[in-house]
């Protein structure tokens, strides 16, 4: 048995993803210049796919950085409760930031980094995110580069997970109910 057999449907294909991003890198080359700098902070684990892609199509210098966040554990839903596992490595004050997310669903662990990284002076802070849900946000945060805004749904693939899994998969499916079924709140 396959893992692309837990998937009940591809919700967002890989060419559909491709085709995006080069958008938002557009976007984003609107906004940023070499003068700028900005530090691109990417969000352990899921955003690392989405970052190395955006990454390629941004036509400005930039320095890249990462933080890892746990809020999910093994659950399909956030637990409401951020602690962060792996900080900055050097002082953002006075630094354009930008948080690359890949998803924005309650709003919690936004809310949370936002919070902490003000704290830290930057210049400004930004926030780009491959996907967007928000029929399930319970807390408002600024979301400035939005991929893909997406349905109620447990989403993974393209380095999104269940329990650490599927990550690898290449576009943006909905698990099988009956895959995750045992771990829901």
């Amino acid at each position: 048995m396959s893992m692309y057999d837990d998937i009940e449907k591809v919700l967002i294909s890989e060419e559909e993803i491709d085709a995006r991003i080069r958008t938002l890198a557009a976007e984003m080359n609107a906004v940023y210049s070499d003068e700028d700098l900005p530090l691109l902070v990417c969000i352990l684990k899921g955003a690392f796919m989405f970052l190395s892609d955006l990454v390629r199509h941004l036509d400005f210098r930039h320095e890249v950085d990462f933080m890892e966040i746990s809020s999910y554990g093994a659950a399909t839903k956030s637990s409401g409760v951020v602690r962060i596992l792996l900080d900055l490595a050097s002082s953002i004050e006075g630094r354009n930031l930008v948080i690359v997310e890949d998803i924005v669903d309650t709003g919690h662990t936004l809310h949370y980094i936002l919070r902490n990284l003000k704290t830290r002076n930057p210049e400004s802070l930004r926030v780009a995110t491959l996907l967007n849900k928000p029929s399930r946000r319970e807390i408002d945060v600024p979301v400035d580069f939005v991929g893909f805004k997406v349905p109620n749904e447990f989403v993974m693939g393209y380095g999104l997970d269940y329990a650490q899994q599927y990550r690898n998969i290449p576009f943006v499916g909905v698990l099988k109910p009956e895959v995750y079924r045992d771990t829901e709140d």
